[in-house]
């Protein structure tokens, strides 16, 4: 067996020091002349996840770069999934590449635009997209609201940790998603059940580029692995955290054998929640019919 051989860690380690698998997205921004400007990025990764007030993203990139000048400028923008597909690949490279302006790299862009619903001063959406994200900068956090664009040399110090300008080249953005579109046929099948067939084909940036090229995969039919299934014990150890969440909500058996399931790290936190829709509902017990009312619910509030 080959042995692991330690490996130097250098600038943009990701790219340079590792093969590290990434998204392929584009970042719309509105450039000063009012213009969507689409730039290539692969850092960018989901941000607050649960127990916030709001959901978001981080992206970071070069705080000279069209995007994070007009986030800097705007707090406004759109990230755009796009399906794997080479031509759609090749502009994205074609896009990221540094440098040109918007009305530049923008002029033969193949990809279709379309209006916010949010407003005219919103970035276009890309509708080759499989999703896009909708977005709004959030400077309130490290004070951020204090970094403005026009610096292209390099800023000074000092630097955010976190958010805004965080090195003389660097910027991170932590973006509050305002809004999540996706395609009518994935949009269903998170809504109503995923499916091998369901997956939208996304192309994966290997992280890893050298002078000459960028290197990504080809999407390819997912597979699934079953979630181990749960004992008795299980089922009394969900009973036991169900019964005390509130005393005027019992749960049955039944309809604790079937949330087995649940990560009992989020236990608790899907346990209220249910609760919360029975009391809404006003459902005293939560059984089996009962749960079936609840997680409807649950999904049409997903819709």
């Amino acid at each position: 067996m080959d042995k692991l051989k330690e490996l130097r860690i250098v600038d943009n380690f990701y790219q340079t020091s590792a093969f590290y698998p990434m998204p392929t997205i584009l970042v719309g921004t509105v450039s000063k002349s009012g213009q969507t400007n689409l730039g290539a990025y692969s850092l960018c990764f989901p941000y607050y996840v649960a127990g916030k007030d709001y959901y978001a993203m981080i992206l970071e990139c070069r705080n000279s770069s069209n995007t994070a000048q007009n986030i800097l400028r705007t707090k406004k923008c759109t990230l755009n999934f796009i399906p794997d597909n080479k031509k759609y690949f090749k502009e994205a490279v074609r896009l990221g590449f540094p440098g040109d302006t918007t009305e530049e790299k923008m002029k033969d862009c193949i990809f279709t635009l379309s209006d916010s619903t949010l407003g005219k001063d919103r970035p276009k959406l890309v509708e080759e997209s499989f999703q896009v994200f909708e977005c709004t900068w959030d400077d309130s956090l490290e004070d951020a609201k204090k970094d403005k664009p026009g610096k292209l040399e390099g800023y000074p110090p000092p630097y955010r940790n976190f958010n805004g300008i965080t090195s003389e080249y660097g910027a991170h953005f932590i973006l509050k998603i305002d809004k999540i579109w996706m395609k009518e046929k994935y949009h269903k099948a998170i809504v109503d059940g995923v499916k091998a067939n369901s997956f939208p084909s996304v192309p994966v940036d290997y992280g890893y580029r050298d002078s000459t090229n960028f290197w990504y995969t080809k999407f390819k039919k997912p597979i699934s692995e079953k979630i181990p299934e749960k004992n008795d014990g299980d089922v009394k150890s969900v009973k036991y955290c169900a019964d005390r969440i509130d005393p005027e909500i019992k749960f049955t058996d039944e309809a604790c054998a079937k949330l087995v399931k649940i990560p009992r790290i989020f236990l608790k936190a899907a346990l209220s929640q249910m609760v919360k829709i029975a009391k809404e509902e006003n459902i005293k017990v939560i059984d089996e019919n009962a749960l079936n009312i609840i997680n409807d619910k649950r999904r049409k509030e997903k819709k």
